[in-house]
């Protein structure tokens, strides 16, 4: 069965990658990225959120239905739609944001009021430096708060304890509100690891550690839910329970999963760089 989130075609076009595998025109796509702070990814033309995608972040627009555009989302091939008015015409991106997050100012200076939000993982452009900002096409942002893209921050777990206290958002990609994979999924990229967007995706990532340890960065899934292993004791995730990002006995955790019927753990899986 095909996986829809992962299948770049609909009724009337499909990706140049699926030759020889569907019966409608093919296109290479249009290389575009995402315009707003956060686009929701949505499953149809004003449909359910699957996902967000954060500024700058690449996008190949497939199909176009009225004030929609469908494809996938480069970091990921995820697919799905998102509203036209969010995408503009792919740039060179240079740096992204390792911040939690930051805004874009129209000036380089801190009392200049911004012009948006711009969460962790966007994508800049930077063309030059004045002062303490980088100077985007779009505007300017403050230089402590960007790193070059070959850059990666090493410890997938020190990465989402930046989002401790973020509440809780079924399809959330930032620190407005994020769900369990999509900290796993932050948490990895940033760290330079290839990473799917949901947690049904992430259970073939790495090596499989059944029966092993806990070690740090390690990753255990349930039915619909995945953590990281923080230490021995405790893991991290996003989590309905608290409703935000947070830390969690292990074996407690465990048992209370278990007790609201998400049954045991179903994979642990540990990444190795």
């Amino acid at each position: 069965m095909t996986d829809r989130r992962l299948h770049p075609a609909t009724p009337r076009a499909a990706h140049s990658s699926l030759r020889g595998q569907v019966d409608v025109p093919l296109t290479d796509g249009e290389a575009c990225e995402i315009s707003a702070p956060l686009a929701d990814l949505l499953a149809a033309p004003d449909g359910a959120l699957d996902r967000q995608l954060v500024y700058g972040e690449g996008f190949c627009v497939i199909d176009r239905v009225g004030d929609y555009a469908f494809g996938f989302a480069r970091k990921d091939d995820y697919c799905g739609w998102v509203l036209a008015q969010h995408l503009r015409p792919a740039t060179a991106a240079t740096h992204w944001i390792c911040a939690l997050s930051s805004h874009l100012y129209p000036e380089a200076r801190v009392q200049a009021p911004p012009l948006h939000p711009l969460p962790f993982g966007a994508n800049v452009q930077v063309l030059g430096v004045q002062g303490n900002f980088a100077q985007t096409p779009q505007g300017f942002v403050p230089l402590p708060h960007i790193s070059a893209l070959n850059e990666s921050l090493p410890d997938p777990v020190a990465t989402a304890e930046m989002f401790l206290g973020v509440p809780y958002l079924w399809g959330g990609n930032s620190a407005a509100g994020i769900d369990c994979s999509g900290l796993v999924q932050a948490a990895l990229l940033a760290g330079g690891i290839a990473a799917q967007a949901d947690s049904d995706l992430q259970q073939s990532l790495g090596d499989d550690a059944t029966g092993s340890a806990w070690q740090r960065g390690d990753l255990l899934f349930w039915r619909g839910h995945v953590a990281l292993v923080v230490d021995g004791a405790r893991l991290i995730h996003a989590n309905g329970h608290t409703m935000s990002v947070a830390y969690e006995e292990i074996n407690a955790s465990i048992d209370r999963i278990a007790a609201a019927g998400g049954g045991r753990v179903t994979h642990h899986r540990r990444i190795t760089q």
